[in-house]
């Protein structure tokens, strides 16, 4: 049993794959408390994986991705199998990068927490970031760039961190978008979802 806070289906709003019809499985509970987070992982059901697999299964994506919360904590390598396996899809992960994770995950997207939940937040070692996204939240950016998890092929996404109040996100926006500017190494990710008002 797995505890879920939600299944859906909509379009990937962030980073590389942005735009692709996806599966999302967000499971509940996080390791880090970050002041921006806008998921209620606290909350969740306990689902078996037959269940889960069912609730994929609904919807024609070719992608399905896992996230949270922090999805790390709850999957095993029987998991991605029996997923893969049952529903033909390939998986993408979306983790904070401080557990270790299956083999058999098909692009991981680490969004590392270091120096903005709290505590310290270390990369670890066996993980290779297909991407890093990164929540602007103004700190250094250069760190970044020194992960353990940075392969010669990984794409660095830099977003602006969103907020209910409207004019205090457009200046959060103008400000990554200049940081960007500033460094290009940099890729803008701009939450897509957000501007649909989808999921």
């Amino acid at each position: 049993m797995r505890r879920i806070n939600e299944i859906f289906y909509s379009i990937q709003g962030e980073g590389h794959h942005v735009g692709y019809p996806s599966v999302f499985i967000r499971f509940s509970g996080c390791n880090l408390s970050c002041p921006f987070c806008d998921t209620a992982h606290q909350n969740g059901i306990y689902m078996s994986d037959d269940d889960i697999i069912h609730a994929v299964n609904l919807h024609k994506a070719d992608w399905i991705v896992l996230t949270g919360g922090e999805p790390g904590l709850q999957i095993d390598p029987q998991f991605i199998h029996l997923l893969k396996r049952a529903t033909g899809k390939k998986i993408a992960i979306e983790t904070n990068g401080t557990v270790d994770l299956p083999e058999g995950i098909d692009w991981i997207t680490v969004s590392p927490k270091n120096g903005i939940c709290g505590k310290e937040a270390p990369i670890k070692e066996s993980i290779k970031a297909d991407e890093i996204k990164v929540v602007d939240v103004g700190q250094p950016l250069e760190p970044y760039f020194e992960l353990s998890c940075i392969k010669d092929s990984t794409l660095m996404y830099l977003q602006p961190c969103y907020v209910e109040d409207k004019k205090q996100f457009r200046l959060n926006q103008l400000s990554t978008v200049k940081r960007v500017f500033e460094d290009t190494r940099w890729t803008l990710s701009v939450q897509l979802h957000r501007y649909l008002n989808i999921p």
